[in-house]
């Protein structure tokens, strides 16, 4: 998540503090650990949204006038909705399981049978605890997590299958050559290569 661009979304709404931010963060996350966020991350982003002129001070209030509360100047909220108009990029080609299963096909004393197993235990006992959790959800209260831990589900389940496919066409894969890609020259290309006209060759004798 996005900790600064929820920030911003929630000072969008009111003015909080500090400490309320935190607990409106559990709320849109469920609570759930996996978002490991902590009050020093939350002043740490406040304080730069300020520095960087997308938050400002609230003069305090009466009920708590100890309290600095913070909202959105028009900079932020231009953010927030460039931010909201823009698609959220993911990079599922960067996989860490693939370039380990990729190397125990090369390296000697390795199974990958049994490394495609150990990440099987691993994704079942994530998909008992993510279902578990979203089975014990209130609703309609926690509808809106129950979408969350579906997606989770979702991409546990495909990633089984997955896996599945790779038994069945691991021993293909085997026997395949190790593909080369070819290297890039590093540097500044020659000059001649940047469009520079090639001197004039000297008629032989």
């Amino acid at each position: 998540m996005s900790v600064r661009n929820a920030l911003l979304g929630l000072l969008t709404q009111r003015p909080f503090y500090g400490y309320e931010l935190l607990a409106a963060l559990d709320g849109l996350t469920g609570g759930h650990d996996s978002w490991a966020i902590n009050p020093g991350q939350i002043y740490a982003t406040l304080e730069r949204l300020e520095k960087s002129g997308l938050i400002a001070e609230q003069p305090a209030n009466g009920s708590a006038p100890e309290k600095t509360t913070f909202t959105t100047t028009a900079a932020g909220r231009q953010e927030l909705t460039e931010w909201l108009s823009a698609p959220v990029q993911t990079n599922l080609q960067r996989d860490e399981f693939y370039i380990k299963l990729m190397l125990t096909l090369s390296l000697e004393g390795t199974d990958p049978y049994r490394v495609i197993q150990i990440q099987r235990a691993s994704l079942y006992q994530e998909l008992h605890a993510v279902t578990t959790h979203r089975d014990s959800l209130d609703l309609p209260s926690g509808l809106a997590q129950k979408l969350l831990f579906d997606k989770a589900v979702m991409h546990l389940e495909a990633d089984l299958r997955w896996l599945e496919m790779i038994e069945t066409r691991l021993d293909d894969v085997k026997r395949q050559p190790v593909q080369q890609v070819e290297m890039r020259p590093r540097g500044r290309p020659p000059k001649n290569a940047r469009g520079a006209k090639s001197p004039p060759q000297k008629d032989r004798p």
